[in-house]
């Protein structure tokens, strides 16, 4: 190092001089040693450049072109490793630029934009940097005016630096549609191309930016009509994916509505186009995740994809070429194709998923494409997280299927490798997951048996106590499913996993989507005859204190009416009933829905009541007798005269 670094220090040691010509001599010398040299920008950084070229740059003796060379170098060895970028941030650089942005002069201003650009777009950067002091951001809106150079860079740092909505929402609160716009039409393709990466991330996932979008025109046109000629087949690759990642955001917003022609027409081939082999690895992942993104929730457009170019054929090339057809001869591009092979999968996997969202047509397609479901299961298991959430996903989409739970999930033994994914995923893994759980574990689906023997229910038990809402709905649910039709021992086993304590936190939580599954769980629990009494002789005195509970709560009729029909399910067992008849509060409560404003309520009260009153059954009369006493006979009478044709049937 001694050595290395004694050949450059005499350009730190110029740095020094006190006749100003020769230290900018000495800055135009260091320009030219560290252009393109990584090795000279390390050792220069080591021998302690930085903080005097800073100090040079903010002094106001300086003369404005020895401002404007350090700008440059400092640029230079920010386009270096990121270490570099990291010792530069270290000398706290970036507010001596923003200092320098407000010098009257143009060529120093660009200079330290330059370097603003490089060093914001280095991944060592915080973003939040940019917007620690909000005048920053008003400055260079103003500076958009100044030149092509200030536009093209300025806007590249917002791209960059545009990370989620409050970021969006700071750039868009100072007008960045209103200043950028215009750069659209800019006769810099640079510019242009910037400006279109800003809207891209401005309107990402944000309906506020995206509504502005579709009203604003420059020179008489309007955005989404600029951004569609800027999809056609002659542009540039990059320029045509970034428009069609702004028209789907603005679709997705609702925006724009997923039939019009620029979606259906332009947007949606485009992606399309992407996905082809020809396509560079980045250029195809991004398209693929885009179209992904755009048809996710329309059946109509995830028809359309899938019929277009042969897009599911297309997409098994994604796991047998990573590279291009026109990369294999560069040995460098294959190379890097092959560490991001992985990032293919991902993308397959996540336009699959939302093509196969509600198509039974189009599962069936994706499962027969070659080798589908082996891929799916190996993706479960691979080491990248952001593959094994988007084979989960995957998975998911297809394990809607009724006919594939049925078939390919059986074949493949799908239950096993997603049994292990739940054993400690994260939560984004878990939730998904555990929905895909929730569809094995339909009755009419073959895994149901296999994944039960793998202590699923164990699994599912501790998911209800998660702080991750979706994670409990999903436990609760998955064991709503399993308990569907079920045999006594499963239920036993349910009711033991989860534990009285555990059921009342579940009946108590503060999210109705818990209370309507695990009221549905208790449902299903409390179904034939057999299992209603065996479940009612160990666990009676809770279910009926839970029952009670949710009819004196505030609760919405949904609840109430799933709470009643458990009610009947309890007075249909042979000594269950008596659990019932024993308590006059349960018995007040039936009455009282008997006779309350909701029809559905008042049905299911009834069913309450045609089950406790069987003329077969042992007992029946002196239930009938004490419900005649109640005066249950005469609320019958008044509604065997009601207007609505069902009540006056039950």
């Amino acid at each position: 190092l001694q050595e290395v670094t004694a050949s450059s220090r005499h350009y730190v040691d110029r740095l020094f001089d006190l006749d100003p010509q020769k230290v900018l001599q000495g800055v135009i010398d260091m320009k030219n040693a560290v252009i393109g040299n990584n090795k000279q920008k390390a050792n220069l950084i080591v021998l302690g450049a930085v903080p005097r070229l800073l100090y040079l740059l903010q002094q106001e003796s300086s003369s404005t072109e020895l401002r404007t060379e350090c700008a440059v170098v400092l640029g230079s060895l920010a386009m270096g490793t990121e270490n570099n970028v990291k010792s530069l941030l270290d000398c706290h650089i970036i507010p001596a630029l923003l200092q320098g942005l407000l010098s009257p002069d143009l060529k120093f201003i660009e200079a330290c934009l330059r370097c603003l650009r490089t060093i914001f777009i280095s991944p060592v950067t915080p973003e939040d940097l940019l917007y620690t002091d909000s005048s920053v951001i008003s400055h260079l809106m103003g500076l958009l005016s100044r030149s092509q150079y200030t536009q093209e860079y300025i806007c590249q740092i917002f791209s960059h630096c545009c990370k989620g909505p409050d970021h969006q929402t700071i750039l868009f609160n100072y007008g960045a549609v209103q200043n950028i716009a215009h750069l659209l039409v800019s006769t810099s393709n640079k510019v242009r191309m910037q400006a279109l990466k800003c809207f891209s991330v401005l309107a990402f996932e944000n309906p506020q930016v995206s509504m502005t979008l579709v009203n604003v025109s420059v020179d008489g046109e309007l955005l989404p009509q600029i951004f569609v000629k800027m999809l056609q087949r002659d542009k540039p690759i990059e320029m045509q994916l970034t428009s069609a990642k702004c028209l789907t955001s603005m679709c997705r917003a609702g925006a724009i509505r997923t039939d019009d022609p620029c979606i259906v027409l332009k947007t949606l081939p485009c992606l399309v186009r992407m996905c082809s082999k020809d396509r560079l690895l980045e250029e195809r992942v991004e398209g693929a995740e885009t179209l992904a993104y755009l048809i996710e929730t329309d059946v109509e457009l995830q028809r359309m994809a899938s019929i277009t170019d042969h897009l599911i054929v297309m997409l098994a090339d994604y796991f047998k070429y990573p590279s291009s057809v026109s990369a294999i001869a560069d040995i460098k591009r294959l190379d890097h194709d092959l560490k991001h092979a992985h990032e293919l999968r991902q993308a397959a996997f996540k336009l699959y998923a939302s093509l196969g969202a509600n198509d039974e047509d189009i599962r069936k397609k994706i499962i027969e494409t070659e080798n589908m479901m082996d891929r799916i299961v190996n993706g479960l298991s691979e080491s990248s997280i952001k593959v094994r959430l988007a084979a989960v996903r995957c998975l998911h989409s297809l394990s809607r299927s009724v006919q594939q739970l049925r078939t390919s999930f059986q074949d493949h033994a799908v239950w096993k490798p997603l049994m292990k994914v739940l054993q400690n995923a994260p939560n984004e893994i878990l939730v998904v997951a555990s929905s895909t759980l929730c569809n094995l574990l339909l009755e009419f689906s073959p895994s149901k048996e296999p994944i039960l023997e793998s202590g699923a229910i164990e699994l599912l038990c501790s998911l209800t106590q998660s702080e991750n809402l979706a994670l409990r709905v999903n436990g609760i649910w998955a064991l709503m499913n399993m308990a569907f039709q079920a045999e006594q021992k499963i239920k036993s086993d349910i009711l033991r996993g989860l534990s009285t304590e555990q059921l009342f936190q579940l009946l108590s939580d503060s999210d109705v989507n818990v209370l309507m599954k695990t009221l549905g769980l208790l449902r299903n629990l409390l179904s034939t005859r057999p299992h209603i009494d065996h479940i009612m002789s160990t666990h009676g005195k809770q279910i009926m204190q839970a029952v009670t509970l949710i009819l004196e709560g505030e609760h919405n009729i949904e609840v109430k009416e799933q709470t009643l029909c458990i009610l009947a399910n309890i007075a249909d067992g042979t000594t269950a009933k008596e659990l019932i008849m024993t308590n006059d509060d349960i018995l007040q409560k039936i009455k009282y829905y008997m006779s309350h404003s909701n029809a559905k309520l008042q049905l299911a009260a009834m069913f309450c009541i045609s089950n406790l009153i069987w003329n077969e059954e042992e007992g029946s009369q002196e239930r009938q007798d004490k419900l005649r006493d109640m005066g249950i006979v005469d609320i019958l009478h008044k509604l065997s005269q009601s207007s609505d044709p069902n009540l006056c049937d039950k």
